[in-house]
């Protein structure tokens, strides 16, 4: 069976992973990739054309061609929605990538522009809303959640019933307790314990570690 041939937005890490895992294990083909036109210093990127954003539908006319928007989280997912319109204003129709090495056991599908790493767990009557990044290995409980434009690095624990709403990036390690509603442009940092709602907008932070005085090798494990 022939592949959809795709355009990809950018020439990031965030491209360059992409590329890797649709070439592996997706039913689409990378067949170029694109950024703005101040961007553009040279012609190709992983042995692929580059061109500008601005030329794209001449020379991979939405009608033949889709497109997925790989880049990561700046300004709190916000240049990545914006990329997210414009490639919608152009006409193109945004693939997402679930990997079969995800356990996605909810019903209701993904949204579009959403990229979903291997070992994720995705519960039943869990809801995943457009241009979703989830790294490797987290765990999203049943009835939960998760709104547009988000990102949840590797190793998250959502709980059941919680919702995570637009433009909100969660750490590594970072856990939510059940019912626990993330506002709107939370950042939770890496290993942070989440058991009641947030406040729009702030940050949350773990305690620090402590260096204690004795030496590594002055101890028995």
């Amino acid at each position: 069976m022939s592949k959809e041939k795709i355009v990809v937005f950018g020439t990031g890490e965030t491209a360059q992973i992409a590329n890797y895992y649709f070439d592996i294990d997706s039913n689409y083909e990378v067949v170029a990739f694109a950024v703005d036109a101040a961007y553009l210093t040279e012609n190709q990127f992983e042995g692929k054309p580059l061109v500008a954003f601005e030329e794209v539908t001449t020379l991979y006319p939405p009608a033949e061609y889709k497109m997925f928007v790989a880049l990561s989280y700046p300004q709190m997912n916000k240049l990545r929605e914006a990329k997210y319109h414009e490639a919608k204003r152009k006409g193109y129709t945004l693939v997402s990538y679930v990997s079969s090495h995800c356990t996605y056991l909810s019903q209701y599908p993904c949204g579009d522009n959403c990229f979903i790493f291997e070992d994720n767990t995705i519960q039943p009557f869990v809801k995943i809303g457009n241009n979703v990044v989830l790294w490797s290995g987290n765990h999203i409980g049943h009835h939960s959640v998760i709104k547009d434009h988000n990102f949840i690095s590797s190793h998250v624990v959502v709980s059941g019933h919680c919702t995570i709403e637009s433009y909100c990036f969660l750490g590594v390690n970072s856990t939510l307790a059940h019912q626990v509603t993330v506002a709107t442009e939370t950042l939770l940092g890496a290993g942070v314990v989440m058991s009641k709602n947030t406040e729009a907008g702030r940050i949350y932070v773990p305690p620090r570690p402590v260096m204690l005085e004795k030496r590594s090798n002055e101890i028995t494990l």
